[in-house]
């Protein structure tokens, strides 16, 4: 199969130095494979991206020299293509509604995971009593075991460490598991190449994957980029955007974090991405299951 890799990023803020990490390394990847890179606007929560910003992002990406091979798709306009796996899912037995408050939730559940999401009691896994549903949740069935191309055999067992997931909220928003998993398969995705944080969220969307009879991708998560405080660099702690006045300077900075090591004297962007793709293939990142 031929390659086909994607960005997805959420327009809640600009793109800082963890985003271009994984922005880079996922462009890496696909033009070392020979592959196709695309783009795609996670705004499917929307209240969250504040207006104009997919088109920062889009300007960011553009002033560093990371061009999609195709025009980007924004998630906001796709919710008939997430209606319909929705149904399917309704239909195969996989998905249920939900009468659930998060006050009723959180009393049932306990403390919270890892993943920072309360694990569902199922409560009305067996049916709402009468009461109209609020949500539609994803039925989990035991352990899912994957393989990442950098962090070797994965494992979770999704009854017990995640519990029904939610595909539509409350409120009438498509949940972003169900969101990523059906655009990644419309757009004929083959690897996923993204920020380590984003490597729990793998077996719930490789679940979704097998209930819809949609292929799995190679997946490939990225080290994470640590603030001065040593959490994760992100926007909800205030991340600073990318300085664009020296976009060669900015791709080196992300290289480095991936353990490429680019010479000062590329002052383009396309001489220093040209250097990076070579040591990107040098050092053998680019083996995948399959390839």
């Amino acid at each position: 199969m031929s390659y086909r890799g994607r960005f997805a990023p959420s327009p809640t803020g600009p793109l800082h130095a963890g985003s271009l990490v994984a922005a880079l390394a996922s462009w890496l990847d696909a033009r070392a494979h020979g592959g196709e890179w695309l783009v795609r606007i996670e705004d499917v929560d929307g209240p969250r991206c504040p207006p104009g910003m997919d088109e920062v992002i889009l300007g960011q990406l553009a002033a560093l020299g990371l061009r999609p091979d195709e025009q980007p798709v924004w998630q906001s306009r796709r919710g008939d293509l997430y209606q319909a796996a929705l149904d399917r899912l309704i239909a195969s037995g996989h998905a249920y509604g939900c009468a659930c408050t998060r006050a009723e939730i959180s009393a049932a559940a306990g403390p919270k995971p890892k993943h920072g999401e309360l694990i569902y009691p199922g409560t009305c896994r067996n049916g709402t009593q009468g009461r109209p549903a609020r949500a539609w949740r994803f039925r989990v069935d035991g352990r899912i075991d994957w393989q990442d191309r950098r962090l070797g055999t994965q494992s979770q067992d999704l009854t017990t460490e995640v519990g029904d997931f939610v595909l539509k909220r409350a409120d009438g928003l498509w949940a972003y598991q169900l969101a990523v998993v059906v655009d990644d398969a419309d757009q004929g995705i083959t690897d996923i190449v993204r920020g380590e944080d984003l490597a729990d969220n793998t077996p719930r969307q490789i679940a979704l994957q097998r209930a819809l009879g949609f292929p799995t991708p190679h997946y490939l998560h990225t080290p994470l980029v640590l603030a001065m405080d040593g959490h994760k660099l992100s926007k909800q702690n205030g991340a600073a955007a990318i300085d664009l006045a020296d976009p060669a300077g900015r791709l080196r900075d992300a290289a480095a974090e991936l353990g490429l090591l680019l010479q000062a004297r590329h002052r383009t962007t396309q001489e220093t991405l040209a250097e990076a793709l070579l040591q990107w293939r040098e050092k053998g990142q680019v083996q995948r299951a399959g390839a």
